[in-house]
């Protein structure tokens, strides 16, 4: 049976036990997730979400109007189902945050399977860069709702180099987002 890509939205591919980049954004772009209480509930429930559905991170940024992750897929479970339960917590929790009940907060996703080790140490170095790429610090590791820190702390010195030495500013993901953050 032949596979027909639908030309209106992005075609979601779930591969077991591979490793997956996964990019979503908030309805409208909209800028849903300012300030340090919002991206700390942003952050803690994308990891809580991953863990419970056995997606292990390798990598991800949490800005104010979108995600990047990259994760190690599970053996079984989906990645539509994995997303709909996650954005799901992200709306209602960030709805009860605000008072807003019944406001749409997470719109798309848009994923990858990433089977090329050049592009994985790539990608890997791009989700770990974001806030730098859209100007919100100068040194990754000083945002705290990314990995950079966590990746440093938790992987030696030869890996850190070798995903530090692929161009993060090289690689062609969606990520048309403008982003302010506000403390």
């Amino acid at each position: 049976m032949k596979e027909i890509d639908w030309h209106h939205a992005p075609l979601h591919r779930f591969v077991p036990n591979a490793v997956h980049m996964i990019t979503a954004a908030t309805y409208g772009k909209k800028h849903l997730f300012r300030g340090n209480k919002r991206l700390a509930f942003f952050q803690e429930t994308l990891l809580n979400g991953l863990a419970e559905h056995g997606w292990k991170p390798h990598a991800w940024a949490c800005l104010s109007n979108h995600y990047h992750v990259i994760v190690k897929a599970p053996g079984a479970g989906g990645l539509s189902e994995l997303l709909q339960t996650l954005h799901s917590r992200l709306g209602m929790g960030l709805n009860e945050l605000d008072h807003v009940p019944g406001r749409q907060v997470m719109y798309q996703f848009w994923d990858r399977c990433i089977t090329f080790d050049k592009s994985y140490y790539a990608r890997m170095n791009y989700v770990i860069h974001n806030p730098v790429k859209h100007g919100l610090v100068e040194d990754a590791r000083l945002y705290p709702f990314c990995s950079a820190a966590w990746f440093e702390r938790n992987n030696s010195k030869s890996l850190c180099r070798r995903v530090y030495s692929y161009k993060w500013d090289k690689v062609k993901e969606r990520d048309d987002f403008d982003v302010l953050w506000e403390p």
